[in-house]
């Protein structure tokens, strides 16, 4: 949970400088046609977890052998508030990197607005080779003039871990425990708590940062929606049926005291203060000789086959950045970085899933050898994204806070709660 947590709170100050800057549109031409061919040395920013330093650096060793003439020097992104926060000054002063490893999909529309990104359709192969990638997992991830300013990378679906040892006590199957269903999910909750197994079921923070839905409700609604976004077309999503099923599923959890209102802190489930939690396969290294895991798909309604059930994708990417004076070397660069084998040694080391149509017939061997991991694979193919919308933080902000109100706390009616936040995004939408 403790790494959940950090990459997603890496967004969390991005508003204090992308909603206030610069023009908006597509910069994909800065500097003109010249520094969209131009080749030389370029810059390259990378995410501060370890595991990927360790990528990062051997596939810039890598590529540097083979390009002495165009060489890269990678940092990781500098110390701040936020890594978003940082990239928006960067954007503001002219002197962002050519491309950053960890780019966040939810900041995306505040880095256009301020001019900072550079179309990846405006290279001539840019939204052929993005396509035949990640295939139609890439529509997601275009901004509302319909280009790509960021190439989907990786993702870290999530799903639902539960302690084994916790469920053998409670009088569970720890092998296939009942939770596809709201009504199993509940009646194992129950079982969980007054056993004492557990002092709560599950445990997905309650604070008020607008990333925190991303762990709780979206999940679950993506699989009860078969898919859908919180925003599409321009409009609210989640007042529906969908949405209040899942709302109101969680209202149940939080008023029967099986999840806690007050955050509790480090990480809830290896500390064994709740028996399951909604993470990546990032955790699998994590909870390794901590606690005795399994992993079931987010539930449903009705219940639903594994096959069937969409998530959130958790997904972090790269993109260009417009103060890039040698662009073509940093879109070959960043095709380099998100080659088969650059995927496959990402893969090896993070445990995170490269986001590729062919995962899991490329990686195969892989998987054979980490079955661990075969899961995520499986449901990598099922993710659902943030929508790249105007005002997409302060979007979320408004979900989170009306959900904290109405679903963690009970103050507001569920449906009343929907009806009135749907009315407030559709307004923030439709704002350029």
């Amino acid at each position: 949970m403790k790494k959940k947590v950090c990459a997603a709170a890496v967004i969390t100050l991005a508003m204090g400088t992308t909603a206030a800057c610069g023009s908006s549109g597509d910069s994909g031409t800065s500097g003109g046609t010249s520094a969209q061919t131009a080749r030389g040395p370029v810059k390259v920013w990378l995410s501060n977890n370890k595991e990927e330093l360790t990528w990062g650096k051997a596939m810039v060793a890598a590529w540097n052998t083979a390009h002495p003439k165009e060489l890269v020097t990678a940092q990781e992104i500098p110390a701040g508030k936020s890594s978003e926060e940082v990239i928006g000054a960067a954007i503001t002063a002219g002197n962002a990197p050519c491309l950053v490893l960890n780019t966040a999909p939810a900041a995306v529309p505040g880095f256009q607005k301020q001019g900072g990104l550079v179309s990846l359709d405006s290279f001539p192969d840019g939204k052929a080779y993005v396509e035949a990638r990640s295939g139609t997992a890439a529509d997601q991830y275009k901004s509302p003039d319909g280009k790509l300013y960021q190439i989907p990378w990786k993702s870290n679906p999530v799903m639902i871990f539960y302690n084994k040892d916790m469920m053998t006590k409670a009088g569970v199957d720890p092998s296939a425990p009942p939770l596809a269903t709201y009504d199993q999910f509940m009646a194992t909750s129950k079982k969980l708590v007054a056993s004492g197994a557990a002092p709560f079921a599950i445990a997905p923070s309650p604070t008020s940062e607008f990333f925190q839905s991303w762990f709780d409700f979206y999940p679950l609604y993506a699989a009860q929606s078969d898919g859908k976004q919180l925003v599409e077309n321009g409009k609210a999503t989640f007042d529906s049926d969908a949405g209040k099923k899942v709302s109101n599923f969680w209202r149940t959890m939080y008023a029967a005291k099986l999840s806690p209102q007050e955050k509790i802190e480090g990480d809830s489930f290896a500390d064994k203060k709740a028996a399951m939690a909604v993470v990546g396969p990032w955790a699998i290294p994590v909870y390794k000789g901590k606690v005795n895991w399994g992993v079931a798909p987010v539930p449903t309604s009705a219940g639903m086959t594994a096959d069937k059930i969409h998530t959130f994708s958790d997904a972090k990417n790269i993109a260009m950045y417009s103060a890039c004076k040698n662009q073509g070397t940093a879109w070959d660069l960043l095709k380099f970085a998100t080659s088969k084998a650059q995927d496959g040694a990402l893969l090896n080391l993070t445990g995170q899933m490269p986001l590729r149509k062919d995962l899991t017939t490329v990686y195969a061997d892989y998987l054979v050898k980490n079955p661990a991991y075969k899961a995520f694979a499986d449901q990598a193919a099922r993710t659902v994204e943030v929508p790249n919308v105007a005002n997409s933080i302060a979007i979320w902000q408004a979900f989170r806070d009306s959900y904290s109100s109405s679903v963690i706390f009970g103050k507001t009616p569920v449906d009343a709660g929907l009806k009135t936040t749907a009315d407030k995004v559709n307004t923030l939408a439709g704002q350029s």
